[in-house]
């Protein structure tokens, strides 16, 4: 789906309905896409949210430097009231769930702590209850609460699962005694028919029942399971990772479809074919990907484990994907299979930074970490670091910007700066891109927005907001039909293009 490059008077917003971040719960309206109440209560990280069974309250909890539990009225967008999460002698709680059936309680937990809440509207007070578990000592990972209220379920560090009882508040029973789910449960789903969706630190997706929790059916995802939402009655359900899968699991037959890739770690490079909007390639770390471009689909993904990618080009003639790489290698892939063709060993001392190819598809450029070139035509300096360059079309000027947030014109005859534009208002601009006409150009950085300027004017056109981490490369597709941006937190926006060819 395209994002739009609205005018810089309008911002867009996004598809959720609660958004976790520093300070700010965000409360959006989903059907309309529209953000209804900044809430502003907690000092520092919020951990978790949680919506009671009829929308009438949200509960969040605060990170470690808050430490605190509030309840919020969805009506009136305002705090009723809040307490400390966890007692004095214990850790902090981490997780947090409301009941399935009413709307005044809900369930904290994390290391050492298992709380069972009671909200007293009247008095504008909550009230907790400790649960008690005897000699067993857990950190808490994931709740889930069955759909009658009759028990919830704990996921563990330690990869086991304890059944507690809301009403006694006491430890029924806790499982499996052996073959403990590696790296712990780090989710946890209810299931209407009965039985547990139970995911783990290492990508084992479970349905399990109690008291046993042994695995009746099973499947290995790709990454640690981070969600698990159903669908209906759960015969359909969706599961997240942490290496940014999504996948649709039919309950039936429990196999699994992917539905959804990203990078998730920071995004380095970005590149399309000569004269094509079709596709384009991305780096991140490890691995090389393809997309195509309309559908956001992942067409094909090279994998270099152990190793770092800091730089792509595709070859002009389209048959071969040439990379830069941290352990001084040059590697060239094939586009359609990601065979690798050929290996340029010790292409430069510290590290392969950056890359090109030239229009003959004879030649490769690279830049490394020890910065030696070839012989120097013009040389420009700045009290920057230059994080970006673009040419113009018509060979008689670059740009370039970076840490200092300007946009520098240069005059590549004698290398004289010709103009300099306030670029951003707060933070480095690391990535820019210019029309193959010359007249526009984007860049985004670490403000987060992109930015579509007039050459001639200097000025600011259009401004995209999307991004939640800062953008690290940024390209115009042929034929100026798209933007597409990158950024640290493993994120690809593909925007249109304002302006029609």
């Amino acid at each position: 789906m395209d994002n739009k490059i609205s005018p810089e008077a309008q911002v867009a917003e996004l598809e959720l309905d609660a958004v976790i971040g520093f300070n700010d719960i965000i409360l959006w309206d989903y059907k309309k896409r529209e953000l209804l109440a900044r809430l502003s209560l907690h000092k520092g990280k919020i951990e978790a949210l949680a919506f009671s069974p009829n929308d009438l309250y949200l509960v969040s909890l605060g990170g470690p430097d808050d430490g605190s539990v509030v309840v919020w009225s969805i009506a009136k967008r305002d705090a009723i009231c809040g307490s400390p999460a966890a007692g004095l002698n214990v850790g902090n709680a981490t997780s947090v769930i409301f009941s399935r059936c009413r709307d005044e309680m809900f369930v904290t937990a994390g290391n050492g702590t298992i709380r069972v809440w009671e909200l007293d509207l009247p008095n504008r007070k909550i009230w907790p209850t400790e649960c008690q578990t005897g000699q067993m000592k857990r950190i808490v990972m994931s709740i889930g609460m069955a759909d009658d209220d009759s028990f919830f379920y704990l996921g563990t560090t330690t990869g086991d699962i304890l059944k507690m009882n809301p009403r006694t508040k006491l430890l029924t029973d806790a499982g499996p005694a052996k073959d403990k789910f590696s790296l712990g449960v780090s989710a946890i789903r209810c299931l209407k028919m009965g039985g547990l969706l139970v995911g783990s630190g290492a990508g084992l997706l479970v349905f399990c029942k109690s008291p046993s929790y042994k695995p009746i059916k099973k499947i290995q995802l790709q990454g640690g399971i981070t969600s698990i939402t159903l669908r209906g009655e759960g015969h359909q359900f969706f599961v997240g990772t942490e290496e940014s899968h999504i996948y649709r699991v039919s309950f039936t037959d429990f196999k699994e479809t992917l539905i959804a890739t990203c990078h998730f770690e920071a995004v380095e490079d970005i590149v399309f074919p000569f004269g094509t909007a079709e596709l384009f390639a991305t780096c991140a770390k490890k691995d090389i990907r393809v997309w195509h471009t309309s559908s956001n689909r992942e067409l094909l993904r090279i994998t270099v484990p152990n190793m770092t990618c800091h730089s792509i080009d595709f070859m002009r003639d389209g048959k071969s994907i040439i990379s830069a790489w941290n352990d001084g290698k040059i590697r060239a892939f094939a586009p359609e299979t990601g065979r690798l063709m050929y290996v340029i060993n010790n292409a430069h001392r510290i590290g392969v930074t950056a890359i090109a190819t030239t229009s003959d598809c004879k030649r490769v450029i690279s830049g490394g970490g020890e910065g030696e070139r070839l012989r120097r035509n013009q040389m420009i300096l700045a009290n920057t670091l230059f994080q970006c360059v673009c040419y113009h079309p018509e060979e008689f000027q670059i740009i370039t910007s970076g840490t200092d947030r300007k946009i520098a014109y240069w005059e590549v005859f004698d290398g004289t700066v010709i103009r300099e534009l306030e670029g951003s208002l707060s933070g480095s601009i690391n990535g820019m891109d210019i029309t193959q006409e010359g007249v526009h150009f984007v860049t985004g950085g670490n403000d987060h927005l992109v930015k579509v300027w007039d050459y001639n004017e200097g000025e600011v056109t259009h401004v995209g907001v999307g991004h939640s981490g800062d953008i690290t490369r940024i390209r115009i597709s042929p034929g100026n039909q798209y933007i597409v941006s990158v950024s640290a937190d493993g994120a690809i926006l593909r925007w249109k293009y304002p302006y029609t060819s």
